[in-house]
């Protein structure tokens, strides 16, 4: 393809950052690169604790771990959304208990929060797609009424705010990922954002494979070892080297982003008015980390037609998730087709285009002038 839906950037020293962490004789994790990511990290969402992991899947599944939950019980999340979302915790014996999307934001609907819930329900796994946060006055609301734990998936949201607060700070565990294919990012990895001090300690514990070695390091313990169950939940330091450079510019970044967003915005607000398409929605409420940008056709035949009409111009565009409770394994929980209409729906008429970082007018205008032919 000539123009991709997404493409790796570099936005100031990750080459020489990586460079420096070879140098410094330490390649394997929790080395100096790793240190000064979570600090910023932290500093940035006033969190704790954060720990980063190779993945946003690996942070989720450490969450589920720390959480109290048993073997039956039930996490409320939406069906639309990727797999990392509900594998996290039906690796731990707990089944999904799947909800519609708001057919403005495609967010999980959190006036269906309570209907959903059962008495084997431990907790709400809300997803903030595209980078557009939840409705997390209610979905916290919720949650308090019924004691429910709130773990955020904030894969796509680093930088987005909900009423001037950080997503991925609403929940006592939350996790962000720092895929080739987010805001920042590092090729795989993921964050662990610990807000309820509680967690910090066994998090530690866990991530470092059941050891107490970090706080063998602190000078806490005079050996370490095995002390409870855990994982290697630990990223390299040539990841995180170049994970520094980029969240040192995660505003720049956000900024860039937002840019291309409106442009793309304005180019078809005529054809969204003539009924043609639809685009994204940003409730006021809502800072966006513009982490995609798409839209939304009239049927399915329409997606297909303008999706390889794109391909013919070299050009990728793609649809996004298929709805988990339509796939192999959400059937297997009892879940069938018109079970979630509105998911269903935008499944078959959501088309993704190309949106990265490193877009540059030229490759936006090819974009823009490409679709309003096709249309």
């Amino acid at each position: 393809m000539k123009i991709p839906l997404n493409r790796p950037s570099l936005a100031g020293r990750e080459l020489e950052y990586i460079k420096d962490a070879v140098r410094h004789g330490q390649i394997s994790g929790d080395g100096y690169y790793t240190q000064r990511c979570s600090s910023i990290l932290e500093k940035r969402l006033k969190a704790p604790r954060v720990l980063l992991t190779p993945s946003c899947t690996h942070a989720l599944e450490l969450a589920f771990l720390l959480a109290d939950v048993k073997k039956g019980q039930e996490v409320i999340c939406p069906s639309f959304t990727f797999p990392s979302t509900a594998n996290a915790f039906v690796l731990r014996g707990l089944k999904p208990r799947f909800i519609d999307i708001r057919s403005d934001t495609l967010n999980m609907d959190e006036s269906l929060l309570e209907s959903a819930i059962t008495p084997k329900t431990v907790a709400i796994s809300p997803v903030h797609y595209a980078g557009v946060p939840c409705q997390m006055d209610v979905i916290l609301r919720v949650a308090r009424k019924h004691h429910l734990l709130v773990i955020e998936d904030a894969a796509q949201a680093l930088g987005a705010t909900f009423r001037g607060r950080p997503v991925g700070t609403f929940g006592a565990l939350n996790a962000f990922s720092f895929h080739e294919t987010k805001n920042c990012m590092c090729g795989e990895g993921g964050a662990l954002v610990i807000c309820d001090p509680r967690y910090v300690l066994r998090a530690e514990i866990m991530r470092q494979k059941g050891t107490n070695r970090e706080q063998f390091f602190r000078g806490e313990v005079d050996k370490y070892s095995w002390v409870d169950m855990g994982s290697s939940y630990v990223p390299s330091e040539l990841q995180t080297a170049y994970l520094l450079a980029q969240l040192q510019n995660l505003d720049s970044i956000t900024a860039k982003r937002r840019n291309l967003h409106n442009i793309y915005k304005e180019a078809f607000a005529d054809l969204e008015q003539k009924g043609r398409l639809r685009l994204p929605r940003i409730p006021d409420d809502c800072v966006s980390a513009y982490h995609l940008f798409y839209l939304i056709l009239e049927n399915a035949k329409e997606l297909e037609r303008v999706r390889k009409g794109l391909m013919k111009k070299g050009i990728l565009a793609a649809f996004h998730y298929f709805p988990l409770h339509l796939s192999v394994m959400g059937r297997r929980f009892g879940y069938r087709k018109g079970d979630f209409p509105l998911s269903e729906s935008i499944s078959e008429r959501l088309l993704r285009i190309p949106f990265y970082t490193s877009m540059t007018v030229r490759e936006q205008q090819t974009v823009i002038r490409a679709i309003r032919e096709l249309l």
